[in-house]
């Protein structure tokens, strides 16, 4: 037996105003609440895409010539004297003997503190902040930073300039970056670069889901977690890091980029 679903009439259909999807953001994000509430006016998307390209270039020509980096992630939430801090404060330190800069969000925590083990010993350290509401402030330990007012472009750039991540202990972003780096990985669209778990107390439960979940479910293939590495030991994390740079990636000392007066690439 069937049973024919009623005809919606034209006028039985859910309507919405185009332009008042009730998404209303501003009072987070004053400055992507508009953007994020549902289509615009063409003209206005226009407008948003033209910033959002000028947002990019701005990264692109900032962090051109900061050399091969590491990208550290990690919670904002942590103070100075918290291990976790002490611990990414020592990963920076140690990425930085070996050569890479430091790249972080550019805000405190666990990415000031990678910043600040950078600055110890005079390593390149650099910062991809983000406006936020409560207003984010960059850190004093960098050498250079951007300010960026979409997510999508700061991850962007955290994962262009990098050959290798380090995931220090953190919240729903750290997550959200930590995952995206995966998911670019286990689908070829960057190399096999390395992704270094820190902090392995924390860092157990979700990798035994990891393991015992996705896994079992088939969800993942065994071979997307050989590319995680789990260590307490930032020698160890700048070792393995430095070593798979070089012979896979062909990473060298003394190789720089030269700068061209003519593209304004002075200072």
């Amino acid at each position: 037996m069937t049973i024919d679903s009623p005809k919606k009439s034209r006028s039985s259909i859910m309507q919405l105003n185009p332009f008042r999807w009730g998404k209303d953001a501003a009072s987070a994000a004053p400055e992507t609440s508009k953007f994020l509430q549902g289509p615009q006016r063409r003209g206005y998307e226009l407008w948003r895409a033209f910033k959002m390209f000028l947002e990019l270039m701005s990264g692109f020509r900032t962090l051109h010539f900061v050399g091969p980096c590491v990208t550290v992630f990690g919670s904002a939430r942590f103070p100075e004297d918290h291990p976790y801090y002490k611990l990414a404060r020592e990963t920076g330190k140690e990425l930085s003997k070996v050569g890479f800069t430091v790249m972080t969000g550019g805000g405190p925590g666990i990415m000031e503190a990678a910043n600040r083990g950078a600055k110890d010993v005079d390593g390149p350290s650099i910062g991809c902040n983000i406006a936020l509401p409560m207003e984010q402030k960059h850190n004093p330990y960098l050498d250079k930073f951007v300010t960026f007012r979409y997510f999508f472009i700061r991850k962007l750039m955290l994962v262009k300039y990098s050959y290798a991540f380090v995931a220090m202990p953190g919240g729903f972003g750290t997550m959200d970056e930590v995952f995206e780096c995966l998911t670019l990985i286990q689908t070829g669209k960057i190399k096999d670069f390395p992704m270094v778990f820190m902090g392995k107390e924390y860092w157990n439960p979700l990798l035994d889901f990891i393991r015992n979940t996705l896994l079992k479910e088939q969800t993942i293939d065994p071979e997307d977690l050989d590319k995680l590495i789990v260590t307490d030991s930032p020698e160890e994390a700048a070792q393995i890091i430095r070593d798979t740079a070089i012979k896979r990636f062909g990473v060298s000392y003394g190789q720089v980029y030269k700068k061209r007066w003519y593209l304004g690439e002075w200072d």
